[in-house]
C-alpha cells in the first residue's frame, strides 16, 4: 500500500513536468511526402500552397506532389484559389494523399443573373432548398448557397419576401452552429423585411440562447396576444417555458409547460407531447421534486417508444441521467443497458454530432460504469470502463478515454491493484497530454470557423447593401433634375453634419482625455500629500520617545537641550510639509540636522559622516521632502543600535551626471537579516510605516516623472553585516 501511494505521488508530481513537454520532447522533424489530386478526377493539382501551422512553407510540383519538413501533431493547410482550403493534421510519418474538391460545388447550370421573374423565383427557391439542406451538414455551403439565392434575384427581381426568407434561412444556420447573436441578427433583418410569426418565434429562441432572457420572454408573450395556429402557440409556450427553466423560475416553467402540454394534447400535436412531457420531467427535476419528474419522464419513455428508435433512445439517456442526479443507480443501468442495444440498431447518419456524442457506446459504458463504483461494486464496473476505453479509443473521443482511465484507475486502487491503478493512470497522463493537442486544434479550427462564417455573412450584407443601392439608383433615373439637386444638398448637409458630429466627438474624447490625466495628476498629488502628512506623525513620535528616554533617565538638561534642536528640525519640517519637493539643499540640512539629533541620543553607539559633491549644483536638483530620512532611521535604530562595538554610518551625496545625483546611506550595522531576527513578535507583526510610506511615495513619483527616483537596497559585506541604500535622483 505504502509502495502504490509513493508511486501514485510521483505520478502526480511529474504530471506538470510531462504536460509541459508536450512539445520539447516530440518526435524529432522528418520529411512528410504527399500529393495534392482533385477528388472526382484523381488528376494532380500543380502550384498549391503548402504549410505547416507555425512551420514551413511549399508548394506542389507539376505532377501535385509535395515535401515538407514537419512533426506529429502538426496542422498541414493545402490552400488554393481553386478549391477550399483544406486542414490535415499529421498523426503518423507516413505520405498523404490530399483529396480536394472544387470550391464551387454549387449548382453552375444555374444562371447568376437571369431575365425572366418566373426563372428567378425558380433558382431562388432551389438554393434555399439547398442551403436548407446544408444546414445541418455544412454551415459554409449552406451560407454560400443564401448568398446565391439573393444574387439569382438581383435589382427590382428581388422582394422583401425573398429577404426574409433568405435571412431567417442564415438565421436558422447561425443558431445551429451556436452563433446565437448572429442569429438574432439576422431574424432581425428578416422581420424588417416581412414581419412573419414563426421567424418572431425563432427570435424568441435565439434570445434565450444568446442569455437574452428578457427579451425572449417579452416577445413570447406579446406573440400570445395575436392570432397563431395550434401549433405555434405550443411553440410559444413552450419556449416561455424554455426561458423560464434557464433563469430557475421552475413554478413559471412547469405552467407554460402544461399549457403547451394541454394544447398539444387537445390537438394531438404527437412530437411535442412527447418533448413536453420530458421538458416538464427536467423542470422538476431542476427544481427538486424527483416524484413529479419520475411520473412525467415516465410518461415520455412511453411515448418516445411509440415515435421512433432515435427519439427512444435519446429519452432513455436523459431519464438516465435523472436517475443517476437521484442515486436511483439500478433503474439508471438499466435504461444505459437498453440504450447500449437501442444504438447498435439505428443508423449514424439518423444522429446529429451532440446526440451521437451523449449516447454513443464508449459514453454509456463509461455511465453504467460509474453507476457500480457508487454502489461500491468496483468488480462489476471494471468490464464497462474496459469497453468504455476500447471504444473510446475507436472513435478517437478522447474526453472519454481520459475519464474512463482514470475512473479505471481508481477502481483498481479501490480494490487494492495498486500495479494496474499505476499502469491505468500513466495511461491517463498520456491520454491527457493528447487531450491537450487536440483542445488546442479545436479551439484553432473553432476561431477558424467563425472568422470564415463572419466573412461570408459579411459577403450577404454587401450583397444587400448593393442591391438597395442599385434599386436606388434605378428609382433615381426617373426623377426630375430638381429633385436630384435637392437630394445633392441634403447628402452636403448630412456629411457636413457628420462631419460637424466627428469634430465634436473627436474634441469631447480630447477633453475627456485631458480631464482624465489631470484628475490622475491630482490624484497622485493627493496621495503623495497624504504620504508625506503621515510622514510627520511617523517622526513626531520617533522623536518624543526619544525625550521620553531622557526623561525617564532623569537627564533633565540632556532632554531640554534634546528638544531644543528638535524644536528647530520640526520648524523646517513644518516648513516644508505643503511643498510637493524643495531644493536638494533643503533636505541635506533636514537630514544633517535629524542624523545630529539621533547622535545626540546613542552618540556611543556610532560616528557619521556627510560628504556632498561640491559638482553638484544644489539650485537645479529638488526632492520630495523627508524621503531621505527614514532611511537614516532604519540604519540607526535596527542597524547601528544593536552592534556591540561602536559603528559607522556615511551619507553621501554624488554627482553622476549633470542630470543625475546618487545619494548613498551606509552603515555597519548588524545587518537587514539579524535586525529582523531580533524584532518581537509584535514589531514582526507591524510594518515599517516610514519604510511603506516611502515606497509608495516613490512608485507614484515616479509614474508621475518618469522613474524620477531609483532605489537600490543590499547588504555591505559577505557575512550579510551593514546595509548601503543607494537612491538615484534625476532632474525634472
Amino acid at each position: 500500500m505504502r509502495n502504490f501511494y509513493i508511486i501514485l505521488f510521483a505520478l502526480l508530481i511529474a504530471l506538470p513536468a510531462i504536460n509541459g513537454q508536450v512539445q520539447r520532447n516530440s518526435p524529432d522533424d522528418f520529411v512528410l511526402k504527399g500529393i495534392v489530386v482533385e477528388e472526382d478526377s484523381n488528376d494532380p493539382i500543380p502550384r498549391v500552397n503548402i504549410e505547416i501551422v507555425g512551420g514551413g512553407y511549399t508548394t506542389t510540383n507539376g505532377a501535385g506532389e509535395f515535401a515538407i519538413s514537419a512533426k506529429i501533431g502538426d496542422e498541414l493547410i493545402v490552400r488554393s484559389d481553386d478549391f477550399e482550403t483544406v486542414y490535415y493534421t499529421i498523426k503518423k510519418k507516413q505520405d498523404v494523399t490530399i483529396r480536394v474538391k472544387d470550391e464551387i460545388t454549387l449548382e453552375e447550370n444555374i444562371p447568376v443573373t437571369t431575365t425572366s421573374r418566373n426563372e428567378a423565383e425558380s433558382n431562388f427557391n432551389t438554393f434555399i432548398d439547398s442551403a436548407k439542406y446544408f444546414l445541418k451538414k455544412d454551415a459554409r455551403k449552406s451560407i454560400e448557397y443564401v448568398t446565391r439565392s439573393l444574387e439569382v434575384v438581383p435589382g427590382r427581381a428581388s422582394s422583401r419576401r425573398h429577404n426574409s426568407i433568405a435571412f431567417e434561412t442564415l438565421g436558422d444556420v447561425n443558431l445551429h452552429w451556436n452563433q446565437p447573436d448572429l442569429a438574432v441578427d439576422n431574424y432581425k433583418s428578416s422581420i424588417s423585411s416581412q414581419s412573419r410569426t414563426d421567424v418572431r418565434i425563432k427570435l424568441g429562441a435565439a434570445y434565450m440562447a444568446s442569455n437574452n432572457y428578457q427579451e425572449s420572454i417579452a416577445l413570447f408573450e406579446e406573440l400570445l396576444k395575436v392570432k397563431l395556429s395550434n401549433y405555434q402557440r405550443v411553440e410559444v409556450y413552450e419556449g416561455l417555458g424554455d426561458t423560464y427553466r434557464a433563469i430557475e423560475d421552475i413554478e413559471k416553467s412547469v405552467f407554460n409547460y402544461q399549457e403547451a402540454l394541454d394544447i398539444a394534447n387537445q390537438h394531438k400535436i404527437t412530437p411535442k407531447i412527447t418533448d413536453l412531457n420530458s421538458k416538464i420531467g427536467e423542470a422538476y427535476a431542476k427544481g427538486g421534486a424527483p416524484v413529479q419528474a419520475e411520473q412525467y419522464f415516465d410518461n415520455s419513455l412511453i411515448l418516445a417508444k411509440k415515435q421512433n428508435k432515435k427519439r427512444a433512445v435519446i429519452e432513455q439517456n436523459k431519464v438516465a441521467d435523472f436517475y443517476n442526479q437521484n442515486s436511483d443507480f439500478e433503474k439508471e443501468i438499466k435504461l444505459r443497458t437498453g440504450i447500449l442495444e437501442g444504438v447498435s440498431n439505428l443508423e449514424e447518419d439518423s444522429l446529429e454530432d451532440e446526440e451521437a456524442e451523449e449516447i454513443s457506446p464508449q459514453r454509456q459504458n463509461y455511465k453504467i460504469a460509474n453507476a457500480y463504483v457508487a454502489q461500491d461494486k468496483y468488480e462489476d464496473a471494471i468490464p464497462f470502463l474496459e469497453k468504455s476505453i476500447e471504444e473510446a479509443d475507436k472513435k478517437e473521443d478522447l474526453v472519454v478515454q481520459k475519464d474512463a482511465t482514470r475512473k479505471l484507475s481508481e477502481v483498481y486502487k479501490g480494490i487494492g491493484n495498486f500495479g494496474k491503478a499505476a499502469e491505468n493512470y500513466e495511461k491517463y497522463v498520456e491520454v491527457v497530454d493528447e487531450l491537450y493537442i487536440k483542445k488546442e486544434q479545436e479551439l484553432s479550427q473553432a476561431a477558424r470557423f467563425s472568422r470564415e462564417i463572419a466573412l461570408k455573412q459579411n459577403r450577404i450584407t454587401s450583397l444587400e447593401n448593393e442591391r438597395v443601392l442599385n434599386e436606388s439608383r434605378y428609382k433615381l433615373a426617373f426623377e426630375n433634375q430638381e429633385l436630384i439637386q435637392k437630394n445633392n444638398r441634403i447628402q452636403k448637409w448630412i456629411i457636413g453634419s457628420l462631419i460637424l458630429v466627428a469634430v465634436l466627438l473627436l474634441l469631447t474624447a480630447y477633453y475627456q482625455y485631458k480631464n482624465v490625466r489631470q484628475q490622475k495628476y491630482a490624484n497622485n498629488l493627493l496621495a503623495l500629500k497624504s504620504l508625506r502628512t503621515q510622514m510627520n506623525p511617523h517622526f513626531i513620535f520617533n522623536a518624543l520617545n526619544s525625550v521620553n528616554s531622557f526623561i525617564a533617565s532623569n537627564d533633565e538638561r540632556t532632554a531640554n537641550k534634546y528638544l531644543s534642536d528638535f524644536s528647530q528640525l520640526m520648524r523646517a519640517v513644518l516648513e516644508n510639509s505643503e511643498e510637493d519637493f524643495i531644493p536638494l539643499a533643503s533636505e541635506i540640512e533636514l537630514l544633517n540636522m535629524y542624523t545630529k539629533l539621533e547622535h545626540f541620543r546613542f552618540k556611543d553607539k556610532f560616528e557619521y559622516e556627510f560628504t556632498v559633491d561640491e559638482n553638484i549644483n544644489m539650485k537645479e536638483f529638488v526632492i520630495p521632502p523627508m524621503l531621505l530620512q527614514p532611511y537614516v532611521e532604519n540604519a540607526v535604530w535596527h542597524g547601528l543600535r544593536y552592534k556591540e562595538e561602536k559603528g559607522r554610518l556615511d551619507i553621501k551625496f554624488l554627482s553622476v551626471s549633470k542630470d543625475s545625483v546618487r545619494i548613498i546611506i551606509e552603515d555597519n550595522g548588524i545587518g537587514r537579516k539579524r535586525s529582523k531576527s531580533l524584532k518581537t513578535e509584535h514589531q514582526k507583526r507591524q510594518k515599517s510605516k516610514g519604510m511603506g510610506n516611502i515606497q509608495k511615495r516613490i512608485s507614484i513619483l515616479n509614474e508621475m516623472y518618469q522613474d524620477k527616483v531609483d532605489v537600490k537596497v543590499e547588504d555591505v559585506f559577505e557575512n550579510e553585516e551593514g546595509t548601503r541604500v543607494v537612491l538615484n535622483l534625476k532632474k525634472d
